[in-house]
């Protein structure tokens, strides 16, 4: 097991990487202050539920906790007022107090909806993330939560910090092909933000990663993790720095809005961001010639999307980004390359230009 820690002074957490760990979880409760006097409550999806919420509320129980549990659907479409709505009315017919504990089993949208669960229940009461997928290495981290609005993804939410991540590794090989790759487009991120030289391991090790080779894949998850807690320790509130985690992420949301939360997931919705924030760098002379294609390169190494999207028009989609909760002022600020492995915040971006480069996409794709 590898551990890792978010630096947050008296919030600080840890993040537990592992094989078997959900079998642990009781003792890594003890080891975050829970008691079994606390009342515990599993929020997971349908996809999950059927693999692992017996055995976890099995464990808890013999171990001596009272613990209750929600099913929500799978995909984003549980990031939404009803299903919050829902699962909130659940909780308090459990009976929940102050002092329970939620657990959020499951990918970043049980971890986005429990969270939030968390954070409103009577003002806040404490969570822990048990993350199942390979994308959840970036959602379970940094106390972001949120449900969805047709108009905008994330756009209801708050900061709340677990009380600890413990990442089972064992969960990743239940994982369908097409969210093992939604997954690599955050390690990806996570690489192309702050470290070349992990680009150039994720490019040199792509083949064993996309079959997770157990030891590989748990390196990925830690240097992501790693990436992604330096930065949060820096600015819990994304007042500066953890702004550079939104690589792709304005266009990628508008995309995701669009299209209901249903024709991409959000990894590729992201990789197709991703790729766009390169091309758009590289017109604004922001960096070198070859930084967009080397990154679409590695992005479809991992069986991601680089290219415009079918169905979509540029326009709808930069509205959609007007709405994103990035925008200041009604001006576009973005996260865009420098090189392979650094970015920087570009503010007051022109409007046109954007609107330029997506045009482009669109037109290879109509080619």
């Amino acid at each position: 097991m590898k551990t890792l820690r978010v630096e947050l002074g008296e919030r600080s957490y840890p993040i537990h990487i592992g094989k078997n760990l959900l079998s642990r979880v009781p003792a890594f409760l003890t080891e975050a202050g829970v008691s079994v006097k606390q009342m515990l409550y599993v929020i997971t999806d349908e996809n999950v539920a059927p693999l692992y919420l017996e055995p976890l509320l099995q464990s808890l129980r013999e171990s001596g906790y009272t613990v209750h549990s929600s099913v929500v659907a799978g995909g984003e479409q549980a990031k939404s007022f009803h299903v919050f709505e829902r699962v909130m009315g659940e909780v308090i017919a459990a009976g929940l107090d102050r002092k329970s504990v939620i657990l959020a089993l499951g990918g970043g949208v049980v971890g986005d909806l429990s969270g939030f669960v968390a954070a409103s229940f009577m003002r806040g009461i404490p969570f822990i993330q048990l993350p199942t997928t390979l994308l959840a290495h970036d959602s379970s981290v940094g106390g972001k939560v949120a449900i969805n609005h047709k108009l905008g993804k994330n756009l209801i939410g708050a900061f709340h910090q677990p009380l600890a991540v413990i990442y089972d590794t064992d969960t990743l090989t239940s994982l369908p092909r097409r969210e093992v790759a939604a997954g690599f487009a955050e390690v990806v991120k996570h690489g192309l933000i702050s470290a070349e030289e992990f680009v150039a391991w994720l490019e040199e090790n792509a083949e064993a990663l996309n079959q997770l080779e157990p030891e590989l894949i748990a390196t990925a998850i830690e240097r992501g993790c790693a990436i992604k807690a330096q930065i949060v320790s820096e600015d819990e509130t994304e007042q500066d720095t953890r702004a550079l985690l939104n690589l792709g992420h304005t266009f990628g949301h508008a995309f995701e809005a669009i299209a209901a939360y249903s024709q991409l997931n959000h990894g590729e919705a992201i990789s197709i961001g991703m790729g766009l924030a390169s091309e758009l760098a590289e017109k604004m002379g922001l960096c070198e010639q070859g930084v967009s294609e080397r990154t679409k390169r590695l992005l479809a190494r991992y069986h991601l999307p680089t290219e415009w999207p079918d169905g979509f028009d540029p326009y709808d989609v930069l509205e959609a980004m007007r709405r994103d909760k990035k925008g200041v002022a009604g001006r576009f600020n973005l996260i865009l390359p420098r090189t392979i492995g650094k970015v920087e915040i570009v503010k007051n971006v022109d409007e046109a230009l954007i609107l330029q480069v997506m045009r482009e996409s669109a037109g290879r794709r109509q080619k």
